[in-house]
Protein backbone atom coordinates (compact mmCIF):
# COMPACT_ATOMS: atom_id res chain seq x y z
CA UNK A 1 0.00 0.00 0.00
CA UNK A 2 0.64 3.74 -0.36
CA UNK A 3 1.28 6.22 2.73
CA UNK A 4 -2.23 6.50 4.32
CA UNK A 5 -1.99 9.89 3.44
CA UNK A 6 -2.26 8.81 -0.35
CA UNK A 7 -5.88 7.40 0.41
CA UNK A 8 -7.05 10.15 2.23
CA UNK A 9 -6.20 13.08 -0.31
CA UNK A 10 -7.68 10.66 -2.59
CA UNK A 11 -11.37 10.23 -1.20
CA UNK A 12 -11.00 13.51 -0.27
CA UNK A 13 -11.11 14.85 -3.75
CA UNK A 14 -13.83 12.39 -4.86
CA UNK A 15 -16.19 14.15 -2.26
CA UNK A 16 -15.65 17.32 -3.52
CA UNK A 17 -16.63 16.14 -6.90
CA UNK A 18 -20.27 14.66 -6.17
CA UNK A 19 -22.67 16.86 -3.81
CA UNK A 20 -24.52 14.19 -1.98
CA UNK A 21 -25.57 10.66 -1.44
CA UNK A 22 -23.61 7.69 -1.19
CA UNK A 23 -21.05 6.27 -2.36
CA UNK A 24 -21.34 2.42 -3.05
CA UNK A 25 -17.63 0.45 -3.93
CA UNK A 26 -17.69 -3.57 -4.12
CA UNK A 27 -14.47 -5.22 -4.28
CA UNK A 28 -13.73 -8.07 -5.38
CA UNK A 29 -14.67 -11.71 -4.12
CA UNK A 30 -12.25 -15.01 -5.23
CA UNK A 31 -13.02 -16.47 -8.25
CA UNK A 32 -13.31 -20.29 -8.57
CA UNK A 33 -11.13 -22.19 -11.53
CA UNK A 34 -13.27 -25.70 -11.22
CA UNK A 35 -14.21 -25.96 -7.63
CA UNK A 36 -15.03 -23.56 -4.84
CA UNK A 37 -11.33 -23.54 -2.88
CA UNK A 38 -9.51 -23.81 -6.11
CA UNK A 39 -9.24 -20.37 -7.19
CA UNK A 40 -7.95 -18.24 -9.91
CA UNK A 41 -5.35 -15.25 -9.03
CA UNK A 42 -7.17 -12.99 -6.62
CA UNK A 43 -6.93 -9.46 -8.28
CA UNK A 44 -8.67 -6.38 -6.48
CA UNK A 45 -10.78 -3.99 -8.21
CA UNK A 46 -8.85 -1.14 -9.51
CA UNK A 47 -11.21 1.65 -8.32
CA UNK A 48 -11.68 -0.28 -4.79
CA UNK A 49 -7.62 -0.45 -4.43
CA UNK A 50 -6.86 3.35 -5.27
CA UNK A 51 -9.28 4.56 -2.92
CA UNK A 52 -8.56 1.92 0.05
CA UNK A 53 -5.70 0.38 -0.83
CA UNK A 54 -6.95 -2.80 0.50
CA UNK A 55 -6.08 -6.21 -1.70
CA UNK A 56 -8.46 -8.88 -0.05
CA UNK A 57 -11.52 -10.54 -0.97
CA UNK A 58 -15.05 -9.71 0.08
CA UNK A 59 -14.31 -6.20 1.25
CA UNK A 60 -16.87 -3.64 0.53
CA UNK A 61 -17.29 -0.10 1.30
CA UNK A 62 -19.66 3.05 1.10
CA UNK A 63 -18.76 7.05 1.51
CA UNK A 64 -21.62 9.00 2.70
CA UNK A 65 -21.51 12.61 1.38
CA UNK A 66 -24.09 13.93 3.16
CA UNK A 67 -22.96 12.52 6.71
CA UNK A 68 -19.26 12.79 5.79
CA UNK A 69 -18.87 8.87 7.00
CA UNK A 70 -16.32 6.27 5.67
CA UNK A 71 -17.11 2.37 6.17
CA UNK A 72 -15.30 -0.46 5.33
CA UNK A 73 -17.40 -3.66 5.11
CA UNK A 74 -15.10 -7.06 5.55
CA UNK A 75 -14.56 -10.02 7.99
CA UNK A 76 -11.46 -10.28 10.20
CA UNK A 77 -10.06 -13.63 9.96
CA UNK A 78 -11.51 -16.65 11.80
CA UNK A 79 -9.58 -19.39 12.78
CA UNK A 80 -10.22 -21.78 9.66
CA UNK A 81 -8.45 -18.92 8.12
CA UNK A 82 -5.91 -18.64 10.13
CA UNK A 83 -5.48 -22.23 9.84
CA UNK A 84 -5.01 -22.67 6.18
CA UNK A 85 -3.23 -19.20 4.93
CA UNK A 86 -1.25 -18.05 8.91
CA UNK A 87 -1.95 -15.13 10.40
CA UNK A 88 -2.05 -11.77 8.35
CA UNK A 89 -2.45 -8.26 9.56
CA UNK A 90 -6.42 -7.93 10.85
CA UNK A 91 -8.58 -6.03 8.68
CA UNK A 92 -8.36 -3.57 11.37
CA UNK A 93 -4.62 -2.62 10.70
CA UNK A 94 -5.21 -2.85 7.03
CA UNK A 95 -8.52 -0.13 7.47
CA UNK A 96 -6.20 1.76 9.83
CA UNK A 97 -3.32 2.26 6.91
CA UNK A 98 -5.74 2.90 4.52
CA UNK A 99 -6.70 6.12 7.23
CA UNK A 100 -9.60 4.16 7.84
CA UNK A 101 -11.29 4.27 11.28
CA UNK A 102 -14.93 2.22 11.05
CA UNK A 103 -14.82 -1.17 10.00
CA UNK A 104 -18.03 -3.57 9.95
CA UNK A 105 -19.01 -7.24 8.81
CA UNK A 106 -19.55 -7.72 5.38
CA UNK A 107 -23.54 -8.78 6.57
CA UNK A 108 -24.65 -5.80 7.49
CA UNK A 109 -23.71 -3.69 3.94
CA UNK A 110 -27.24 -5.13 2.66
CA UNK A 111 -28.92 -3.78 6.04
CA UNK A 112 -27.07 -0.18 5.22
CA UNK A 113 -28.58 -0.15 1.76
CA UNK A 114 -32.32 -0.83 2.51
CA UNK A 115 -31.79 1.70 5.07
CA UNK A 116 -30.29 4.22 2.33
CA UNK A 117 -33.17 3.36 0.13
CA UNK A 118 -35.99 3.43 2.71
CA UNK A 119 -34.82 7.03 3.50
CA UNK A 120 -34.61 7.78 -0.30
CA UNK A 121 -31.31 8.32 -0.20
CA UNK A 122 -29.68 8.49 -3.85
CA UNK A 123 -27.21 5.46 -3.92
CA UNK A 124 -23.99 6.16 -6.44
CA UNK A 125 -22.95 2.82 -8.02
CA UNK A 126 -20.68 1.84 -10.69
CA UNK A 127 -21.25 -0.17 -13.61
CA UNK A 128 -20.29 -3.57 -12.24
CA UNK A 129 -18.17 -6.13 -14.23
CA UNK A 130 -18.06 -9.63 -11.75
CA UNK A 131 -21.22 -11.49 -11.53
CA UNK A 132 -21.21 -11.82 -8.54
CA UNK A 133 -21.50 -7.81 -7.71
CA UNK A 134 -24.27 -7.64 -10.75
CA UNK A 135 -26.37 -10.52 -8.47
CA UNK A 136 -25.67 -8.36 -5.34
CA UNK A 137 -26.60 -4.88 -6.83
CA UNK A 138 -29.53 -6.09 -8.66
CA UNK A 139 -30.88 -7.74 -5.48
CA UNK A 140 -30.31 -5.13 -3.32
CA UNK A 141 -31.83 -2.29 -5.21
CA UNK A 142 -34.81 -4.13 -7.08
CA UNK A 143 -33.35 -3.58 -10.50
CA UNK A 144 -32.84 -6.42 -12.98
CA UNK A 145 -29.53 -7.13 -14.30
CA UNK A 146 -29.70 -6.05 -17.38
CA UNK A 147 -30.36 -2.42 -16.42
CA UNK A 148 -27.47 -1.91 -13.88
CA UNK A 149 -25.16 -0.62 -16.49
CA UNK A 150 -27.57 2.54 -17.28
CA UNK A 151 -28.26 2.88 -14.13
CA UNK A 152 -24.85 3.22 -12.87
CA UNK A 153 -24.72 6.66 -11.56
CA UNK A 154 -22.76 8.91 -14.32
CA UNK A 155 -21.03 11.34 -11.85
CA UNK A 156 -19.36 8.83 -10.01
CA UNK A 157 -17.93 7.34 -13.23
CA UNK A 158 -16.94 10.94 -14.54
CA UNK A 159 -15.44 11.64 -11.39
CA UNK A 160 -13.43 8.59 -10.76
CA UNK A 161 -12.11 8.75 -14.43
CA UNK A 162 -10.83 12.30 -14.01
CA UNK A 163 -9.21 11.60 -10.65
CA UNK A 164 -7.50 8.34 -12.10
CA UNK A 165 -6.71 9.31 -15.33
CA UNK A 166 -3.75 12.32 -13.86
CA UNK A 167 -1.40 9.67 -12.32
CA UNK A 168 0.07 11.27 -9.05
CA UNK A 169 4.01 11.23 -8.62
CA UNK A 170 3.56 7.58 -6.58
CA UNK A 171 1.74 6.26 -9.43
CA UNK A 172 4.20 7.53 -11.77
CA UNK A 173 6.98 5.59 -9.95
CA UNK A 174 4.96 2.20 -9.54
CA UNK A 175 4.20 2.74 -13.75
CA UNK A 176 7.92 3.58 -14.75
CA UNK A 177 9.02 0.71 -12.54
CA UNK A 178 6.38 -1.62 -14.36
CA UNK A 179 7.77 -0.54 -18.02
CA UNK A 180 11.21 -1.12 -16.91
CA UNK A 181 10.50 -4.68 -15.62
CA UNK A 182 8.58 -5.08 -18.50
CA UNK A 183 11.74 -3.98 -20.94
CA UNK A 184 13.85 -6.41 -19.36
CA UNK A 185 12.08 -9.11 -19.55
CA UNK A 186 11.50 -8.35 -23.39
CA UNK A 187 15.08 -8.03 -23.62
CA UNK A 188 15.29 -11.64 -22.16
CA UNK A 189 12.83 -13.15 -24.46
CA UNK A 190 14.59 -11.42 -27.66
CA UNK A 191 18.18 -12.98 -25.79
CA UNK A 192 16.86 -16.59 -25.41
CA UNK A 193 14.37 -17.44 -28.07
CA UNK A 194 15.70 -19.87 -31.31
CA UNK A 195 14.67 -21.88 -34.05
CA UNK A 196 13.15 -25.06 -32.23
CA UNK A 197 11.57 -23.83 -29.38
CA UNK A 198 8.03 -23.55 -28.73
CA UNK A 199 6.16 -20.46 -27.56
CA UNK A 200 5.28 -21.75 -24.49
CA UNK A 201 8.74 -22.10 -23.34
CA UNK A 202 9.36 -18.35 -24.07
CA UNK A 203 5.52 -17.92 -22.58
CA UNK A 204 6.64 -19.74 -19.48
CA UNK A 205 9.92 -17.60 -19.13
CA UNK A 206 7.95 -14.44 -19.02
CA UNK A 207 5.08 -15.24 -16.40
CA UNK A 208 8.33 -16.70 -14.20
CA UNK A 209 10.24 -13.00 -14.28
CA UNK A 210 6.51 -11.32 -13.79
CA UNK A 211 6.45 -13.48 -10.49
CA UNK A 212 10.01 -13.11 -9.32
CA UNK A 213 9.75 -9.59 -10.06
CA UNK A 214 7.11 -9.34 -7.06
CA UNK A 215 4.02 -8.67 -8.93
CA UNK A 216 2.52 -10.38 -11.72
CA UNK A 217 1.74 -10.19 -15.26
CA UNK A 218 -0.44 -7.24 -15.97
CA UNK A 219 -2.08 -9.47 -18.67
CA UNK A 220 -2.19 -12.97 -20.54
CA UNK A 221 1.02 -12.84 -22.63
CA UNK A 222 1.19 -12.71 -26.44
CA UNK A 223 3.91 -14.32 -27.53
CA UNK A 224 3.05 -15.67 -30.96
CA UNK A 225 4.91 -16.37 -34.56
CA UNK A 226 0.99 -15.63 -35.83
CA UNK A 227 1.61 -11.54 -35.03
CA UNK A 228 -1.49 -10.87 -37.47
CA UNK A 229 -4.14 -11.99 -34.50
CA UNK A 230 -3.70 -9.11 -32.26
CA UNK A 231 -4.63 -10.73 -29.08
CA UNK A 232 -3.47 -14.39 -29.39
CA UNK A 233 -2.73 -16.32 -26.36
CA UNK A 234 -2.46 -20.03 -28.44
CA UNK A 235 1.43 -20.51 -27.62
CA UNK A 236 1.79 -23.88 -28.78
CA UNK A 237 3.42 -23.30 -32.38
CA UNK A 238 7.17 -24.26 -32.82
CA UNK A 239 9.58 -21.23 -34.06
CA UNK A 240 11.62 -21.57 -37.40
CA UNK A 241 14.00 -19.88 -39.18
CA UNK A 242 12.23 -17.03 -41.19
CA UNK A 243 9.25 -16.56 -39.42
CA UNK A 244 9.01 -13.05 -37.27
CA UNK A 245 8.16 -13.09 -33.28
CA UNK A 246 6.08 -10.78 -31.75
CA UNK A 247 5.63 -10.78 -27.68
CA UNK A 248 3.46 -7.98 -26.27
CA UNK A 249 3.84 -8.56 -22.44
CA UNK A 250 4.18 -6.25 -19.19
CA UNK A 251 4.25 -6.76 -15.59
CA UNK A 252 1.63 -5.59 -13.14
CA UNK A 253 3.79 -4.50 -9.80
CA UNK A 254 2.58 -5.37 -6.13
CA UNK A 255 0.75 -2.02 -6.16
CA UNK A 256 -1.29 -3.20 -9.11
CA UNK A 257 0.29 -0.80 -12.11
CA UNK A 258 0.63 -1.97 -15.18
CA UNK A 259 3.44 -2.29 -17.77
CA UNK A 260 2.58 -2.75 -21.56
CA UNK A 261 5.30 -2.93 -24.01
CA UNK A 262 5.17 -5.03 -27.63
CA UNK A 263 8.63 -5.42 -30.01
CA UNK A 264 8.66 -7.74 -33.15
CA UNK A 265 12.09 -9.94 -33.83
CA UNK A 266 12.80 -12.50 -36.06
CA UNK A 267 13.37 -15.90 -35.31
CA UNK A 268 16.58 -15.82 -37.00
CA UNK A 269 19.59 -13.46 -36.91
CA UNK A 270 18.15 -11.28 -39.26
CA UNK A 271 14.80 -9.79 -40.49
CA UNK A 272 14.28 -10.75 -44.57
CA UNK A 273 14.05 -7.41 -46.86
CA UNK A 274 10.23 -7.69 -46.15
CA UNK A 275 9.95 -8.16 -43.08
CA UNK A 276 12.68 -4.68 -42.53
CA UNK A 277 10.48 -3.12 -44.97
CA UNK A 278 7.35 -3.48 -43.63
CA UNK A 279 9.42 -3.35 -39.42
CA UNK A 280 10.64 0.31 -40.50
CA UNK A 281 7.41 1.41 -41.80
CA UNK A 282 5.57 0.48 -38.48
CA UNK A 283 8.75 2.13 -36.40
CA UNK A 284 8.02 5.27 -38.32
CA UNK A 285 4.00 5.60 -37.35
CA UNK A 286 5.12 4.90 -33.83
CA UNK A 287 8.27 7.45 -33.77
CA UNK A 288 5.55 10.10 -35.24
CA UNK A 289 3.14 9.25 -33.55
CA UNK A 290 4.70 9.53 -30.20
CA UNK A 291 6.54 12.82 -31.26
CA UNK A 292 2.93 14.29 -31.35
CA UNK A 293 2.21 13.43 -27.41
CA UNK A 294 1.29 16.46 -25.43
CA UNK A 295 -1.16 18.27 -23.45
CA UNK A 296 -3.90 19.53 -25.18
CA UNK A 297 -3.39 17.05 -28.78
CA UNK A 298 -6.49 14.76 -29.54
CA UNK A 299 -5.25 11.21 -29.56
CA UNK A 300 -7.56 10.56 -32.41
CA UNK A 301 -5.20 13.17 -34.60
CA UNK A 302 -2.35 10.96 -33.09
CA UNK A 303 -4.11 7.80 -34.28
CA UNK A 304 -4.54 9.41 -37.88
CA UNK A 305 -1.40 10.90 -38.21
CA UNK A 306 -0.19 7.18 -37.33
CA UNK A 307 -2.81 5.45 -40.05
CA UNK A 308 -1.42 7.78 -42.66
CA UNK A 309 2.29 7.18 -41.81
CA UNK A 310 1.11 3.56 -42.11
CA UNK A 311 -0.30 3.69 -45.14
CA UNK A 312 2.22 6.11 -47.13
CA UNK A 313 4.68 3.59 -46.55
CA UNK A 314 2.65 0.79 -47.18
CA UNK A 315 2.03 2.83 -50.69
CA UNK A 316 5.88 2.94 -51.30
CA UNK A 317 6.74 -0.70 -51.04
CA UNK A 318 3.66 -1.26 -53.42
CA UNK A 319 1.19 -2.73 -51.11
CA UNK A 320 -1.55 0.96 -51.41
CA UNK A 321 -1.84 3.09 -54.05
CA UNK A 322 -3.99 6.48 -54.39
CA UNK A 323 -4.28 9.59 -52.58
CA UNK A 324 -3.52 8.58 -48.81
CA UNK A 325 -5.46 11.31 -47.14
CA UNK A 326 -8.49 9.88 -48.98
CA UNK A 327 -7.48 6.22 -48.26
CA UNK A 328 -7.43 6.67 -44.26
CA UNK A 329 -10.32 8.42 -44.65
CA UNK A 330 -12.27 6.25 -46.46
CA UNK A 331 -10.48 2.75 -43.61
CA UNK A 332 -8.98 1.59 -46.50
CA UNK A 333 -5.71 1.12 -44.62
CA UNK A 334 -7.46 -0.97 -41.81
CA UNK A 335 -6.96 -3.57 -44.10
CA UNK A 336 -3.33 -3.74 -42.58
CA UNK A 337 -4.46 -1.79 -39.67
CA UNK A 338 -7.64 -3.14 -37.99
CA UNK A 339 -6.91 -1.05 -34.07
CA UNK A 340 -6.28 1.78 -32.49
CA UNK A 341 -3.11 3.48 -31.74
CA UNK A 342 -2.93 2.85 -28.30
CA UNK A 343 -5.31 3.10 -24.61
CA UNK A 344 -5.06 4.81 -21.17
CA UNK A 345 -2.98 2.58 -18.64
CA UNK A 346 -2.66 2.84 -14.93
CA UNK A 347 -3.89 0.29 -12.50
CA UNK A 348 -5.37 -1.53 -15.44
CA UNK A 349 -3.52 -2.00 -18.50
CA UNK A 350 -6.58 -0.95 -20.24
CA UNK A 351 -7.35 1.73 -18.05
CA UNK A 352 -10.70 1.60 -16.40
CA UNK A 353 -12.03 0.40 -19.82
CA UNK A 354 -14.83 -1.08 -16.62
CA UNK A 355 -16.43 2.29 -16.55
CA UNK A 356 -17.18 2.93 -20.08
CA UNK A 357 -14.88 3.59 -23.14
CA UNK A 358 -16.84 6.70 -24.01
CA UNK A 359 -15.87 8.75 -20.60
CA UNK A 360 -12.70 7.51 -20.33
CA UNK A 361 -11.07 7.57 -23.78
CA UNK A 362 -13.87 10.30 -25.07
CA UNK A 363 -15.52 13.36 -23.98
CA UNK A 364 -19.26 14.86 -24.37
CA UNK A 365 -17.57 16.65 -26.95
CA UNK A 366 -15.93 14.18 -28.88
CA UNK A 367 -17.73 10.95 -28.78
CA UNK A 368 -16.90 7.69 -30.69
CA UNK A 369 -19.99 7.47 -33.25
CA UNK A 370 -18.00 5.79 -35.87
CA UNK A 371 -18.97 2.07 -37.17
CA UNK A 372 -15.76 1.83 -39.91
CA UNK A 373 -14.30 -0.82 -39.40
CA UNK A 374 -10.49 0.11 -37.75
CA UNK A 375 -11.23 3.51 -36.07
CA UNK A 376 -13.87 1.84 -34.29
CA UNK A 377 -11.42 -0.20 -32.23
CA UNK A 378 -9.67 3.33 -30.96
CA UNK A 379 -10.25 3.17 -26.96
CA UNK A 380 -8.86 6.75 -26.93
CA UNK A 381 -9.68 10.22 -29.30
CA UNK A 382 -10.03 12.87 -26.62
CA UNK A 383 -7.36 15.67 -25.77
CA UNK A 384 -4.73 14.72 -23.43
CA UNK A 385 -3.70 16.04 -20.25
CA UNK A 386 -0.48 16.13 -18.33
CA UNK A 387 -0.41 13.40 -15.76
CA UNK A 388 -1.96 11.11 -18.64
CA UNK A 389 -0.65 7.77 -19.33
CA UNK A 390 -0.86 5.74 -22.38
CA UNK A 391 0.76 3.65 -25.34
CA UNK A 392 1.56 3.89 -28.42
CA UNK A 393 1.48 1.09 -30.51
CA UNK A 394 1.11 0.75 -33.97
CA UNK A 395 1.27 -2.35 -36.25
CA UNK A 396 0.86 -3.64 -40.03
CA UNK A 397 -1.31 -7.16 -39.57
CA UNK A 398 -1.59 -9.02 -42.69
CA UNK A 399 -4.99 -11.43 -42.44
CA UNK A 400 -5.66 -13.60 -45.02
CA UNK A 401 -9.27 -13.92 -44.03
CA UNK A 402 -9.43 -9.65 -44.45
CA UNK A 403 -7.84 -10.07 -47.89
CA UNK A 404 -10.43 -13.04 -49.58
CA UNK A 405 -13.41 -11.16 -48.21
CA UNK A 406 -12.24 -7.69 -49.18
CA UNK A 407 -10.99 -8.77 -52.69
CA UNK A 408 -13.87 -10.89 -53.19
CA UNK A 409 -16.36 -7.64 -52.53
CA UNK A 410 -14.04 -5.57 -54.65
CA UNK A 411 -13.90 -3.38 -51.31
CA UNK A 412 -11.32 -0.36 -51.74
CA UNK A 413 -9.69 -1.52 -55.18
CA UNK A 414 -8.81 1.85 -55.54
CA UNK A 415 -6.37 2.46 -52.32
CA UNK A 416 -5.25 -1.31 -51.95
CA UNK A 417 -3.17 -3.73 -54.58
CA UNK A 418 -4.56 -7.10 -53.93
CA UNK A 419 -2.06 -8.75 -56.66
CA UNK A 420 1.01 -7.63 -54.26
CA UNK A 421 -0.66 -8.37 -51.39
CA UNK A 422 -1.04 -11.81 -52.23
CA UNK A 423 2.60 -12.09 -52.37
CA UNK A 424 2.47 -11.10 -48.22
CA UNK A 425 -0.58 -13.26 -47.65
CA UNK A 426 1.65 -15.60 -44.88
CA UNK A 427 3.72 -12.02 -43.86
CA UNK A 428 2.16 -12.68 -40.00
CA UNK A 429 1.93 -9.27 -38.38
CA UNK A 430 4.71 -6.52 -36.51
CA UNK A 431 4.08 -4.17 -33.73
CA UNK A 432 6.01 -1.84 -31.99
CA UNK A 433 4.68 -0.04 -28.10
CA UNK A 434 5.72 1.58 -25.60
CA UNK A 435 4.27 3.46 -22.50
CA UNK A 436 4.16 7.04 -22.33
CA UNK A 437 3.31 9.85 -19.62
CA UNK A 438 2.13 12.87 -21.16
CA UNK A 439 4.35 16.08 -19.25
CA UNK A 440 3.70 20.05 -19.23
CA UNK A 441 5.56 20.34 -22.24
CA UNK A 442 5.41 16.91 -23.82
CA UNK A 443 5.98 13.09 -23.26
CA UNK A 444 8.49 10.74 -21.77
CA UNK A 445 8.66 7.45 -22.06
CA UNK A 446 8.43 5.13 -18.96
CA UNK A 447 10.86 2.25 -17.99
CA UNK A 448 14.22 2.02 -20.12
CA UNK A 449 15.31 1.94 -23.56
CA UNK A 450 14.23 -1.19 -25.54
CA UNK A 451 16.22 -2.03 -28.92
CA UNK A 452 13.60 -0.45 -31.77
CA UNK A 453 15.64 -0.21 -34.59
CA UNK A 454 16.27 -3.59 -37.16
CA UNK A 455 19.27 -3.11 -36.39
CA UNK A 456 19.46 -2.84 -32.19
CA UNK A 457 17.25 -5.72 -32.75
CA UNK A 458 19.78 -8.27 -35.27
CA UNK A 459 22.96 -7.54 -33.10
CA UNK A 460 20.45 -8.76 -30.23
CA UNK A 461 19.53 -11.50 -32.32
CA UNK A 462 23.14 -12.60 -33.53
CA UNK A 463 24.43 -12.38 -30.13
CA UNK A 464 21.64 -14.94 -29.26
CA UNK A 465 23.36 -17.23 -31.51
Amino acid sequence: MFEKKVYLQRRTVLKSKINSGILLFLGNEESPMNYKDNTYHFRQDSTFLYYFGISEPSLAAIIDLDEDQVILFGDEMGIDDIVWMGRQKTLEEKSLDAGLTKVLPLAQLEAYVKQYLDKKRHIHFLPPYRPENKIKLANWLNLPIDQLKEKASLDFIKAVVAQRSVKSVEEIEELDRAAAISADIHLMVMQQAKPGLYERELAAKIQAAALASGGNLAYPVILTVRGEILHNHYHGNQLRDGQLVLNDSGVETALGYAGDLTRTFPVGKKFSVEQKDVYDIVLNAYTQAKNLLAPGVRYLDVHLTACKVLAQGLKDIGLMKGNIDDAVQAGAHAMFFQCGTGHMMGLDVHDMEDLGEQYVGYTDELTKNTTQFGLKSLRLGKALETGYVLTVEPGVYIIPELIDRWKAANQFTEFINYDKLEQFRNFSGIRVEDDFLVTENGSRMLGKHLALSTEEIEAIRSEAY
